[in-house]
């Protein structure tokens, strides 16, 4: 007796996409090599998706709706502004494998160098953290912008090195609040 497959989802084949970007770039988000990875066949691409800009643009939906929440969420649970500040530093070391792990913003970065709306995905997501993380910094009247910036520089690359290295960088992102920390106490 043969057993069925259980029929995938949208969000399976968006799963999907992510893991393909993070190891292979954009040409493997196509409806074949997904189907291939998947085991299965392109008509259930289809299925879920009018075509693969269709299943594009709901991949950055979720990577943006993903991105965003994985801060937001976490941190309003905190009232300490110290205490969110340290834990934005964990967040930054602790990509989801769900999503393509560590390898999956820096992939989704690079891809926004050709392609436009990528670009714009990348480019709201950036603003809409580093408004977050402006507000964080203001509770603990530390509203220099530069503080921001190499804040949040950091966020971004510590992605950068975790998915080129593999090592876990908490002990760095603590290391650089504790010092940002340390100038509003100087």
């Amino acid at each position: 007796m043969s057993e069925t497959k259980p029929r995938l989802t949208a969000e399976d084949w968006i799963l999907a996409g992510f893991r393909a970007l993070a190891s292979s770039g954009p040409a493997a988000l196509k409806a074949e090599p997904l189907a291939r990875a998947l085991k299965t066949t392109k008509g259930s691409f289809y299925w879920h998706f009018k075509d693969v800009p269709d299943f594009h643009r709901r991949m950055l939906a979720l990577w943006e709706e993903q991105s965003i929440d994985a801060i937001t969420r976490k941190l309003t649970q905190e009232n300490d502004p110290v205490k969110r500040l340290y834990q934005l530093g964990d967040i930054s070391a602790s990509a989801n494998p769900k999503y393509g792990g560590d390898a999956a913003e820096p992939a989704i970065r690079a891809w926004a160098y050709g392609d436009p709306d990528v670009s714009l995905a990348v480019q709201r997501v950036d603003e809409k953290r580093a408004a977050f993380l402006k507000e964080i910094l203001s509770q603990l009247d530390l509203t220099n912008p530069d503080f921001a910036r190499i804040i949040y520089g950091a966020y971004v690359g510590m992605g950068t090195l975790s998915a080129a290295d593999e090592i876990d960088n908490k002990n760095a992102m603590s290391t650089l609040m504790a010092a940002i920390l340390a100038l509003r106490d100087a």
